[in-house]
């Protein structure tokens, strides 16, 4: 299938969701849920102003930078986490058992919980959310990269082994090879939930960020805002994903039995 094939499949049904929104609430002149027409508008104007020029007008990029600069920063910060930590666990059988326990009992907590406690460690402000995504992000890297470890085909370190390779070079020419896509695995689904958090995260008192402008937009019942702000969310939640994606492909190129 060529691109344009691609993209028309990909298409069809935002396509036709937005029209049958656009039916269900036309004609409607106190309905809560704008029409998308409306929310485009106020997309655009949150983008580049020149519609309603009120306090959101041609405020977007100012807030999605700040959104994203708390994603990837915590996103980063529970890679350079969760991977070495990982593959710590996944390897030494005796770190493990000192140490999965404890893991096991934070694991099920959720980011929510963590607010109030985030808020008295790092105060109100931009740090508290950097933690929340951090949490959030952490346990699927973690939890994915010990999964590749542990289920690395145990022929190929037999065979390693049996050629002379060393533990460490073994560590690093085969194990490591072999986890690597179920570490990516771990990084998408943690790109992904770090996008759902920022939100959560941004309601610690920011003044900047997606998350806050949704907020402050609830309390004002500006649903087109609220709206704009979820748009946007999803559409840069989808091109990292993608961008990471990519990576993946050109790191496992060999995978595929490719150059």
């Amino acid at each position: 299938m060529t691109f344009l094939g691609r993209a028309v499949v990909a298409l069809g049904l935002p396509v036709v969701c937005l029209l049958l929104w656009q039916i269900a609430v036309s004609g409607q002149r106190y309905s809560l849920i704008p029409p998308p027409t409306e929310v485009a508008m106020q997309w655009w104007d949150m983008l580049v102003g020149g519609v309603w020029d009120d306090a959101y007008s041609a405020t977007m990029l100012e807030h999605a930078w700040a959104s994203m600069y708390r994603v990837f920063g915590g996103f980063g910060l529970a890679a350079a986490a969760g991977i070495p930590l990982g593959l710590l666990l996944g390897r030494v059988d005796l770190v493990r058992r000192i140490v999965d326990p404890t893991l096991q009992i934070l694991r099920p907590i959720p980011v929510t919980a963590w607010l109030p406690l985030a808020l008295i460690l790092f105060g109100i402000g931009p740090k508290s959310a950097f933690f929340l995504v951090f949490l959030g992000a952490f346990w699927p890297i973690l939890l994915n990269t010990v999964f590749g470890v542990r289920n690395a085909d145990p022929r190929l370190t037999e065979a390693a082994a049996m050629l002379g390779v060393g533990k460490t070079a073994m560590f690093r020419k085969v194990v490591l090879p072999a986890a690597l896509p179920s570490i990516f695995t771990g990084l998408r689904l943690s790109l992904g939930i770090s996008w759902v958090v920022i939100v959560i995260g941004e309601m610690t008192g920011v003044r900047t960020g997606l998350g806050a402008v949704i907020m402050e937009a609830r309390q004002l019942s500006r649903t087109a805002v609220v709206l704009s702000g979820m748009v946007t969310i999803g559409a840069l939640g989808f091109f990292s994903d993608y961008a990471l994606l990519l990576i993946g492909r050109r790191l496992l190129r060999w995978k595929d039995g490719n150059d």
